[in-house]
């Protein structure tokens, strides 16, 4: 007796993904992607936020150092452009540039504020006094005053 192998014929082709595989994947990805971008959205918005307060604590830090060096606030005319100028104790200024908020907005500065000497404002990605969410304002006063300067 003779063995011979058994040879099978390939006739199967290979499978490929149908058009409506593809499509449910696609909706699938796409279902994601819109999740992921809304809570990059959340954070993004935060995260700017949060800029914006440290920015100001600074701000709030270099006139208070302007206060103990000249003796008094700058006024709102002269405002936080005032705080880049040398002076003989400060020969580089109190601030090294002009800040601008995380939505590249220059801050405003009043003085005096409604309850304390001055006030320091970023009005929010809106750049206009009011709003919530991403508009919302924030300003030395409202990030505890006292608070802020340190």
């Amino acid at each position: 007796m003779s063995c011979k192998p058994v040879v099978k014929s390939s006739t199967h082709q290979p499978h490929a993904f149908s058009l409506v595989e593809l499509i449910v994947v696609m909706v699938i990805l796409g279902m994601l992607a819109g999740l992921v971008a809304v809570r990059t959205r959340g954070y993004l918005i935060s995260s700017k936020q949060n800029a914006a307060k440290a920015e100001i604590a600074n701000i709030v830090k270099a006139v208070e150092t302007f206060y103990a060096d000249q003796s008094r606030y700058p006024t709102t005319d002269e405002g936080i452009n005032l705080l880049l100028v040398s002076t003989d104790s400060w020969p580089d200024g109190f601030l090294n540039k002009a800040p601008l908020d995380p939505w590249k907005n220059a801050y405003e500065y009043v003085s005096p504020g409604s309850s304390e000497p001055y006030e320091v404002i970023c009005l929010g990605a809106d750049g206009r006094e009011g709003g919530e969410g991403e508009n919302r304002d924030f300003t030395s006063e409202s990030l505890g005053g006292e608070d802020a300067r340190r």
